[in-house]
């Protein structure tokens, strides 16, 4: 029993982890919202490489949470990182009429699969 309960109190740190990020962007009349939610990265992996933008030109901003917060205007489900088998949802917030380009990319680019909300 006490192995157990050690056990658990072990995996409490990585239970609290962060599984997603906000990255915020902006620029010259760009402003993007948008959150990674990890499905299959590797934790460590997902912080230090998915969650890093390289925008020129742009302040970028990314806050670590647990899950994506709402009012996202669609995500795309299961989209796949190219040339790797890691799996994340993207969460899409801001301008609405955007959806129509990130659906196709979401579908042909990330091979996932779009859900508007």
């Amino acid at each position: 029993m006490r192995r157990c309960i050690a056990l658990c109190l072990l995996a409490l740190p990585l239970l609290a982890q962060a599984e997603a990020c906000v990255v915020h962007s902006s620029g010259k009349q760009v402003d993007v919202k948008l959150c990674q939610q990890n499905v299959s990265i590797p934790a460590q992996m997902f912080h230090d490489n998915f969650c890093q933008p390289q925008l020129s030109g742009q302040k970028v901003e990314v806050s670590f949470v647990e899950q994506c917060p709402t009012g996202a205007f669609g995500t795309c489900h299961n989209a796949r990182v190219t040339n790797l088998t890691y799996l994340e949802d993207l969460y899409y917030y801001g301008v609405a009429s955007d959806a129509r380009v990130l659906k196709v990319a979401c579908e042909q680019q990330y091979k996932g699969v779009w859900e508007a909300f």
